[in-house]
């Protein structure tokens, strides 16, 4: 193999945004085609699933998995950013809430709910992100998107001096702020509300116990061994559909041809992205049934390493 290809769950610490990363790990592996699957903001830590060498070719079929945090905010601060990271707006000294009423709103923000971006996030608004206008003092105007809570549960509760710092878990859909969540919880309760502290437990199906450190990622580069820590192309979206070519068409399949969908089995009866393999079990690519004609058309066709 000329270089690496599959996915690398790095364990992401804090102080680095995600660049930073995908850099570092460029520098380490001595290569160059290196992406990320979804932004950590830099004090946030952990799963950041990275995709090297032709992995990087199913980055939107990962992204588009539920992603999961575990975070505490902290009732009683307001600040700029929406974590500790900003300057405190406002400041209360009294805080009479119940752990019963904060569960209950915690339970209500579950299903679509609807956010607006903070301004110190990577949104573009005419061209611009909005934490370059944020940190030139700009304010604008953002659009608010609907995005999904699918679980989120209240995992514990401590005082910090008059404020309460309440932690919880969230399973949401991609573009979620946990930020932002963290001070609609609040407004919610009545109180001003800031983000203290958020970890990614779940993205594009990994958990944090398939993720190493840079000083693993090392140690294992060092060793000639990485290659058989990373999850292959096709593991790493396990969530599509998987169906077998018959072996007279695997030639027209790897020439990027369309497919009668007699050839493919199990039948493919619904439209959306399939896991294409041979009768062997290796994966040629990603393929979809057309509405119109029912074939079986290729969207990404993984030729076989040379």
């Amino acid at each position: 193999m000329s270089e690496f290809e599959g996915v690398l769950a790095v364990d992401k610490p804090a102080g680095m945004t995600s660049h930073d990363v995908v850099a570092k790990v460029r520098r380490l592996l001595k290569m160059k085609r290196v992406g990320h699957t979804g932004t950590l903001d830099p004090e946030v830590t952990g799963v950041l699933p990275l995709c090297l060498g032709r992995a990087t070719r199913v980055v939107e079929y990962m992204q588009e998995l539920p992603k999961e945090y575990q975070a505490t905010l902290r009732l009683g601060l307001a600040t700029d950013t929406e974590d500790m990271t900003g300057t405190v707006l406002e400041q209360v000294d009294h805080i009479s809430v119940t752990l019963e009423e904060v569960e209950k709103v915690l339970r209500s923000f579950q299903g679509v709910i609807s956010q607006v971006p903070p301004m110190y996030s990577a949104v573009k608004v005419d061209g611009k992100r909005l934490y370059e206008l944020a940190r030139e003092g700009k304010t604008v105007e953002r659009k608010s998107r609907e995005v999904t809570i699918y679980e989120i549960e209240m995992t514990g509760s401590s005082w910090n001096g008059p404020h309460l710092d309440i932690s919880f878990r969230a399973l949401c859909s991609k573009g979620t702020y946990i930020r932002t969540l963290c001070v609609d919880i609040g407004r919610k309760l009545g109180l001003p509300s800031t983000m203290v502290k958020l970890v990614r437990t779940v993205s594009a199906g990994i958990d944090a116990s398939q993720c190493l450190s840079f000083a693993e990622i090392e140690q294992l580069v060092e060793g000639g061994t990485l290659g058989e820590r990373l999850i292959a192309v096709d593991k790493a979206i396990e969530h599509l559909p998987a169906h077998v070519v018959a072996e007279e068409k695997t030639a027209a399949t790897l020439q990027g041809q369309r497919l009668s969908a007699r050839f493919v089995t199990p039948e493919v009866q619904s439209e959306g992205s399939i896991r294409l393999y041979d009768v062997e079990g290796h994966f040629l690519g990603i393929f979809e049934r057309q509405e119109e004609t029912g074939a079986i058309a290729p969207i990404k066709v993984f030729l076989p390493e040379q």
